[in-house]
């Protein structure tokens, strides 16, 4: 990595919702040492950002601002070129992500996301992964509540089953969370375009290697209900594929692996209702007036209270087989939306920028670029990552 660049990390997006948490995190944990600066296209909105940090920190007074634009190629590349890492919460990101994901492989600089939009992550493989190999960049996407308890929850399982046999691992959901407008909008534009994802799946799928002597996939059978004493349902989230991607870059996870990803409810009605609510949503994204309806109810920028926040709190249940073992863990923490993707998102930019890691570059997941020093961060950060049964 750079490291004659004038800073080590540069946070885009600081004034939206989930950027100014972002912000606030950084302000009380990056440390003096580390060297920062917000981004973003409209000056005042950043001079207020500063404002509300120098409140937390009078010594952020004097924090750096940088204009950068995604409709401004020069102001991204400008960006891109000055810092080690990006941290950006820009989206969606399938509309706005792409010039700085390409100004970033371009430039050797370190880049992390909070998207859970597959379409976006697929095409920026095909289009940018080799270039960022050129030059080691590691581009990491989702290193929010998408993916990072499950990405790295997967693999502190599979750290805790028998080497060198094949291994079955399904990850269990419990959660109780708001959405802020970027996010709606992000969740409605991942299915408003069926096609596009078709596609962008499919073009990755030959473009990428597949690992050789080894298999790595996605279980798509039920699960059986006594596995969380309630209702399991698929999720069709962009979580399983990127366990499923770390597992085919790295071959502790065995020479079979599977992995399968639930929403667990405790009563069927609750369980009816969430199916029904998918249903809704794949019905209503491709139809751009209801579409346009539905975001009315929480603009860009908007975002549950503080109060609300803290009422929040995620836990994902891992099962873990193989080898003649059987292990069950747990990841779990607070507000799984936003005061934990925010904690999330800063402890991986401040992992890649501080912390002595595997040699990867490209498009690659948490658990492959960072693994066991992000999950250390995160466990010092408040999160649990913990055993409960093994045998």
């Amino acid at each position: 990595m750079p490291a004659d660049r004038a800073y080590d990390i540069v946070l885009f997006g600081a004034t939206g919702f989930t950027g100014g948490l972002t912000a606030e995190y950084l302000a009380a944990h990056a440390g003096p040492d580390v060297r920062w600066a917000i981004a973003g296209r409209d000056r005042g909105r950043l001079e207020a950002v500063r404002d509300r940090l120098t409140a937390l920190d009078p010594a952020l007074a004097e924090l750096p601002l940088l204009h950068a634009d995604t409709g401004d190629t020069a102001s991204i590349e400008a960006v891109a070129t000055m810092t080690r890492v990006v941290i950006t919460t820009v989206g969606p990101y399938a509309r706005l992500g792409e010039p700085l994901v390409a100004a970033c492989a371009r430039a050797g600089t370190d880049y992390v996301d909070l998207t859970g939009e597959p379409t976006f992550v697929d095409e920026m493989y095909v289009r940018h992964h080799e270039q960022a190999v050129r030059t080691e960049a590691r581009i990491v996407h989702a290193c929010g509540f998408d993916s990072v308890p499950h990405d790295l929850g997967a693999y502190f399982t599979v750290k805790h089953l028998p080497e060198g046999v094949p291994l079955r691992v399904e990850g269990f959901v419990r959660a109780r969370g708001d959405v802020s407008g970027g996010t709606l909008e992000s969740a409605l534009g991942i299915f408003a375009d069926p096609v596009r994802m078709l596609r962008a799946e499919r073009a990755r799928a030959a473009a990428q290697p597949r690992p050789a002597g080894r298999r790595a996939r996605i279980s798509r059978r039920p699960a059986p209900h006594a596995r969380v004493r309630g209702w399991a349902l698929p999720l069709p989230t962009i979580d399983p594929a990127v366990v499923v991607r770390s597992a085919a870059a790295l071959e502790r996870y065995g020479p079979d692996f599977s992995y399968g990803h639930y929403l667990a409810a405790r009563r069927f009605a609750t369980a009816a209702g969430l199916a029904a609510g998918s249903v809704a949503l794949l019905a209503i994204a491709p139809v751009k007036p209801a579409r346009n309806l539905l975001l009315r109810l929480r603009r860009p920028g908007e975002g549950p209270s503080e109060t609300v926040r803290a009422r929040n709190w995620f836990r994902v249940t891992f099962v873990g087989e193989g080898g003649g073992r059987r292990v069950v863990t747990e990841v779990s923490g607070g507000d799984p939306g936003y005061g934990e993707t925010a904690k999330m998102l800063a402890e991986s930019a401040l992992c890649l920028a501080l912390d002595e890691l595997p040699d990867t570059s490209g498009q690659v997941t948490t658990a492959t670029a960072m693994g066991d020093a992000l999950i250390e961060r995160l466990v010092k950060a408040g999160l649990s990552f913990r055993v409960l049964r093994a045998g």
